[in-house]
């Protein structure tokens, strides 16, 4: 059984971009929706897609599994069959001590939400956190990948954080599109997340 051992912060600043190696436009599509797994079809960059199978979160540890596809069949799941909206986002690969942290910046619909993931051997595996990556998230719903698609992530995400990376606030919340980040800089994420 493959298991995926992962920690997940929210991205405060930009100061990890000239430590980047390397990055990769990718675009993923659900095909299963909450539950107790998730089933994604992912296409990156240079015309490679794979079938991503997770159970649900025990921890920050759970069961994946992961298989290369063809890329047009990748394609045809995408318009066809997957749930939309997708997600798109690009990874960047960023060395810190022993440790490669993917920094996942996010367009389309979640532009401005940028998450930083570390995969480790194990639960009590130490790492060095940069400075960049700020609170906690691995234990929080709204930030898996499949409730990014939806959007459940604007409930919990802090305002300041979505305009500073250019994103837009949504016309339901409390905050309005032509604030600038400085504004609400020293104010809380809303409903307590």
């Amino acid at each position: 059984m493959a298991t995926e051992i992962e920690r997940k912060f929210l991205v405060i600043n930009d100061d990890w971009r000239d430590a980047a190696k390397s990055s990769a436009r990718l675009t993923q599509g659900y095909l299963t929706e909450g539950g107790q797994r998730s089933v994604r079809v992912r296409t990156k960059a240079g015309g490679k897609a794979f079938l991503n199978i997770k159970s649900s979160v025990n921890g920050i540890s759970r069961s994946e599994y992961e298989y290369e596809i063809p890329y047009d069949d990748a394609l045809e799941i995408l318009e066809n069959i997957a749930l939309k909206p997708f997600i798109d986002k690009t990874r960047y690969l960023v060395e810190i001590g022993n440790h490669t942290w993917e920094v996942d910046e996010f367009s389309g619909e979640n532009k401005g939400l940028v998450i930083a993931e570390v995969e480790l051997g194990s639960e009590d595996e130490a790492f060095q956190k940069p400075a960049w990556a700020g609170t906690e998230v691995s234990g929080e719903a709204a930030y898996y990948n499949m409730n990014i698609a939806s959007q459940k992530w604007r409930s919990c995400y802090p305002e300041s954080l979505l305009l500073q990376f250019g994103g837009t606030v949504d016309p339901d919340n409390r905050f309005i599109e032509s604030a600038s980040s400085s504004e609400y800089a020293d104010m809380e994420c809303k409903d307590g997340c």
